[in-house]
């Protein structure tokens, strides 16, 4: 699910002329160009940017199933297979930076790195083997970072929204105060938002330390039957009644919605849609009533693991993890009921990018 250059989200700056804008993001364009690394429990994904007049453009992306985290629920240890297959994604990565001369990058590694008992000793062999220093954050970085890359699709009527990552082996939910979307992007409702705004936005936020990958390694992925998913959902439902009680006194008015970014909520869109082959420009932003998120993940629980393998917006790859990440949208949807909800295809290296560009004032004279 990447992201293309003719399809990369437009960006305005908002703290300047925009011919001053435009430019000093052409001077930005020839002098910097970032990366964004999100190496997670099941995927290994980079984005390269470069700033320009409408904020930043796309130059090159990569993404790949990697299974860090395969079978760390039993054993608590990244695999010698696991650490393989990442070395060789991060390969491909730094090689495609260096195609494209970065000039500044914040490559970072989240859930499978941070529990794992030799996660540290991943990093440092990423380091001597492939040349990349990642950084392995916390869940509250995670979460904000997740928060600033797609929080611009929120409805800016809305007092509250509920926005979620799931992951592979996380789950970051955040909830969003309202406010305007003071980033680039705002003007166009396809932007992000620059992590200084993000901050005023985020009342409370949560990582629930499950995802597709851990739950559909304690539960099964294959074969789900209905007593399977219903006891996914109830574990998940334990996992979120804390927040759920944080949340009790928050206000919830006539637009309130759901905002989720991650493979699960983009496949269910894809689905929805009806797509055989994945499109980002027909999902990144779909807005979905209650009834249809309902109907796309009946139609995926009644699909039986050849055909979920075969569906143009699953693949091989997902097939056994896309289910588990149905009963964690499900879990949510019962214990936040909407609507609505927004799907992004956009998200924490997105976040990146805008932290990094606005710490270099790429949008300012």
């Amino acid at each position: 699910m990447e992201m293309s250059g003719a399809g990369a989200s437009v960006l305005h700056p908002t703290s300047q002329s925009a011919e001053k804008a435009g430019a000093n993001a052409q001077r930005s364009s020839v002098l910097l160009t970032y990366a964004a690394l999100d190496l997670g429990t099941n995927n290994c994904r980079l984005l390269v940017a470069r700033p320009s007049a409408d904020g930043f453009r796309i130059v090159d992306a990569f993404s790949r199933i990697v299974r860090l985290g395969e079978g760390m629920t039993h054993s608590g240890r990244l695999s010698e297979a696991a650490m393989a297959r990442t070395l060789s994604a991060l390969e491909v990565c730094r090689d495609k930076m260096q195609a494209k001369n970065v000039t500044r990058s914040r490559l970072i590694a989240t859930e499978a790195c941070r529990i794992a008992e030799n996660g540290a000793e991943f990093i440092e062999r990423a380091r001597q083997v492939v040349g990349l220093d990642l950084e392995i954050v916390d869940r509250e970085t995670e979460a904000h970072l997740a928060a600033a890359g797609c929080a611009a699709l929120a409805d800016e009527r809305a007092q509250n929204v509920l926005l979620f990552d799931i992951g592979g082996g996380s789950s970051e939910i955040v909830w969003l105060g309202s406010g305007k979307n003071l980033g680039p992007g705002h003007a166009s409702g396809l932007g992000m938002m620059v992590p200084e705004a993000m901050k005023e936005r985020v009342r409370l936020w949560a990582s629930l330390p499950l995802g597709v990958v851990t739950l559909a390694e304690h539960f099964g992925g294959e074969e789900v039957t209905p007593e399977t998913y219903e006891a996914m959902v109830a574990y998940v439902t334990e996992a979120l009644a804390d927040f759920v009680a944080r949340t009790a006194n928050e206000p919830r008015c006539e637009h309130f919605h759901l905002l989720g970014t991650s493979g699960t909520v983009t496949t269910i869109a894809g689905v929805h849609l009806g797509l055989a082959r994945y499109d980002r420009r027909r999902v990144d932003g779909l807005w979905m009533d209650n009834a249809g998120v309902s109907s796309a993940i009946a139609m995926l629980r009644a699909m039986p693991y050849a055909e979920r393998a075969a569906n143009g917006c699953i693949g091989p790859d997902r097939a056994d993890l896309v289910l588990a990440g149905c009963a964690i949208l499900d879990a949510i949807r019962r214990a936040f009921p909407s609507q609505r909800t927004r799907i992004a295809d956009r998200g924490l290296r997105e976040g990146i990018l805008m932290q990094m560009m606005g710490a270099d004032r790429a949008w300012s004279a």
